[in-house]
């Protein structure tokens, strides 16, 4: 056994269907009694709605969260809270919103409740990545890490099946650096082989019966290991990646990371094949990249960044900035390979067998 240090992040978890009714009962835990509802505009009547089962403990709603949390949305949030006399805040939504609350956080230390309705998995995370100027950045600290986490598998149910499939594999890729990070541990491991198990056999069924409850339990679970995984290790070159492509080229979030994954992934195979070993078994094929691939190809998730709206001229600047300032990463991050990796990612390519 080779020497390693892992450190648990503290948080609370509670897991189950119509969980929902709880959230009262954890603001006042946290010792709160103005909580702030955070949603998208998409997610407004919801985030309303939990308002007003708040009763009393509500200090309203900011239903601007948007995605790869753009630094004047969350200043907008930030008066909100101000006027309000807020708290806490109950992020309810996927990636967008729990990344609100975690720059409100951040930048106040107040407490946080996130309610996912996604499988994005950045609840379970200390990091925050922000957007400034068309430049995505990220950071970790203690401040930005959730108090709590309610997953109500109900919430998930009407998930549609493509933002599932999405939403899923983002979850998975997090699973997957965490296996050939630098500060992998035989900890992180565990729960990232078991969050690739359980998603990569969820996410199937769930695009076959969107109302498979337990299907989406699975998966609501898997989610939530692989964002223990991401938050508890570092991050290598599948997200610096896709920070950039998301970042300076207003990308999808799920979708980028959906996209990159397998090319990311095969790109690191032979510098990482114990990691690439596990993934294969999680998924049950015999080759990793090459799993990832037809996995999100038999969930119609897509599969080139053409199709997610990456302009085909912007490939060179992506590269450039990939190797300006890389995360550490098993193999070498080298100008030219990267480029081509973003070539194959741009047309879909299925990669070659590792």
């Amino acid at each position: 056994m080779q020497p390693f240090t892992y450190v648990g992040a503290p948080g609370r978890v509670v897991f189950g269907f119509g969980v929902l009714d709880r959230v009262p009962g954890e603001v006042a835990a946290l010792g709160c009694r103005r909580a702030l509802v955070l949603s998208t505009p998409q997610q407004a009547e919801a985030a309303r709605a939990l308002g007003e089962r708040l009763g009393p403990l509500s200090a309203g709603v900011f239903s601007q969260a948007a995605m790869h949390t753009p630094v004047e949305v969350t200043e907008r949030a930030l008066q909100v809270v101000q006027g309000s006399g807020a708290d806490c805040t109950v992020a309810l939504g996927g990636g967008s919103t729990t990344g609100l609350g975690k720059a409100i956080a951040l930048r106040t230390d107040l407490p946080q409740i996130v309610i996912p309705t996604t499988y994005a998995g950045s609840e379970a995370t200390p990091i925050l990545g922000e957007t400034r100027d068309g430049l995505k950045t990220t950071q970790k600290s203690p401040k930005i890490l959730p108090e709590v986490i309610v997953y109500d598998v109900d919430l998930t149910l009407t998930l549609p099946p493509a933002l599932s499939a999405a939403s899923g594999m983002n979850a998975i890729a997090h699973a997957v650096e965490g296996l050939y990070t630098q500060d992998a541990n035989p900890i992180t491991s565990l729960m990232a082989e078991e969050g690739v198990r359980a998603l990569g056999a969820a996410l199937p069924q769930i695009v076959r019966n969107p109302s498979d409850r337990d299907a989406r339990s699975d998966a609501l679970y898997g989610a939530w290991l692989c964002g223990v995984v991401l938050g508890s290790v570092g991050m290598a070159l599948h997200h610096k990646l896709c920070h950039t492509l998301g970042g300076t080229f207003d990308l999808p979030h799920a979708e980028t990371h959906t996209v990159v994954l397998p090319h990311a992934a095969a790109y690191n195979a032979p510098a990482a094949r114990e990691a690439m070993a596990r993934v294969a078994r999680a998924l049950g094929v015999a080759d990793a990249p090459r799993g990832l691939y037809d996995l999100a190809e038999s969930l119609s998730a897509p599969l080139s960044l053409k199709d997610i709206g990456m302009p085909q001229g912007g490939l060179d600047r992506a590269a450039d900035l990939a190797v300006a300032d890389p995360y550490w990463n098993p193999r070498p991050v080298e100008r030219a390979a990267i480029r081509a990796l973003l070539d194959d990612a741009y047309w879909g390519r299925r990669p070659a067998a590792t």
